[in-house]
């Protein structure tokens, strides 16, 4: 076993098996072949309960620029989703679009924009392309993204609508999102499983945001020199 594996292995010790079995089988589902991306979100409500979503439908990676708004998670909303996901924050001003769009693009990752009159590509949630790995974002409640990110996407997406209300509430258009794209990911031939190293690096944060003091058992299993 790597080093990684061995802490692995040590820290389940301190977890119940029922909870190692479902750590097992939540981590078999999760992805980051596609990811979720959130600019000025000030609503910390739709915040919340968008991070919820994206744990329940197995989106690993949300990605937060935080350029004009503070995003803020209420618990009652969460219900505790932030401990299971990976947030990654861009709050460097006007800098923010830029440095989170530019570390996705290096990673693989198409740009996509959930937009009500931009539509180059004529791609709606359900035929969006997904031959390369997907970023989706979603602006603020109000305007929509900014055009700076707007400006920097690879492509537009609506969500097909039939009333005369002309957008959904955040929340519920990144839920529907997820639940369209994730189940099509699944059905298609698209390898959007983790790596082995991905799954040791995610399962080693579950494990210490649920044990009590697992740094100071860390520090143990390195002082003994890993058994």
């Amino acid at each position: 076993m790597t080093g990684k594996s061995e802490l692995l292995n040590y820290l389940s010790r301190f977890v119940t098996p029922e909870r190692n079995k479902r750590f097992n089988e939540v981590i078999a589902k999760r992805t980051r072949y596609v990811a979720i991306g959130l600019e000025n979100i000030y609503q910390p409500h739709n915040a919340s309960a968008v991070l919820r979503s994206c744990d329940c439908f197995g989106i690993q990676d949300v990605h937060i620029i935080e350029n004009g708004n503070r995003y803020s998670v209420n618990p009652d909303v969460a219900l505790g989703a932030e401990k299971w996901l990976t947030l990654n924050r861009y709050d460097s001003g006007n800098k923010s679009v830029g440095a989170c769009l530019d570390a996705l693009k290096e990673n693989g990752y198409k740009i996509a924009v959930t937009s009500l009159h931009k539509n180059k590509n004529n791609y709606t949630i359900e035929n969006i392309t997904l031959k390369d790995k997907l970023a989706l974002f979603f602006g603020t409640e109000m305007h929509g993204a900014t055009a700076e990110l707007e400006s920097k996407a690879d492509m537009f997406v609506k969500i097909p609508m039939l009333g005369f209300t002309e957008s959904f509430n955040i929340s519920v258009a990144a839920a529907l999102s997820m639940y369209v794209i994730s189940s099509r990911l699944r059905k298609e031939n698209i390898a959007w499983q983790l790596s082995g190293g991905q799954k040791e690096d995610i399962l080693l944060q579950w494990y210490r945001n649920t044990i009590p003091k697992a740094e100071l058992l860390e520090k143990e299993f390195e002082r003994r020199g890993g058994n």
